[in-house]
């Protein structure tokens, strides 16, 4: 009898980039509702112009909510429009995962 093949469940990625400009910053995290916010941020690079970046893998058509941790501060992101109130009496910066 031939053995079944278990189908994969797969779900569409896409990589999506953050960055901020924070040149006088020693340490730059991303956090948000896909690292569990604080208990696993994302360390981002710091490039030579002041710029720190990262890159994640997210699904796709999905809207997901982030924000920098900046040597322990929250920093919203200045160049995300699209904000939604956290709880905290602060906002959380909003993304679509579109390609």
């Amino acid at each position: 009898m031939p053995a079944k093949r278990i189908a994969k469940a797969t779900s569409a990625k896409t990589k999506q980039t953050f960055a901020l400009a924070a040149p006088d910053a020693d340490k730059v995290m991303l956090a948000g509702d896909f690292t569990e916010w604080d208990s696993a941020p994302k360390s981002m690079r710091k490039l030579k112009s002041g710029v720190w970046k990262t890159s994640v893998n997210l699904e796709k058509n999905k809207k997901i909510q982030y924000r920098f941790l900046v040597d322990g501060q929250w920093v919203d992101d200045p160049e995300c429009q699209d904000r939604i109130p956290n709880g905290f009496g602060g906002e959380n910066c909003v993304r679509s995962t579109t390609e």
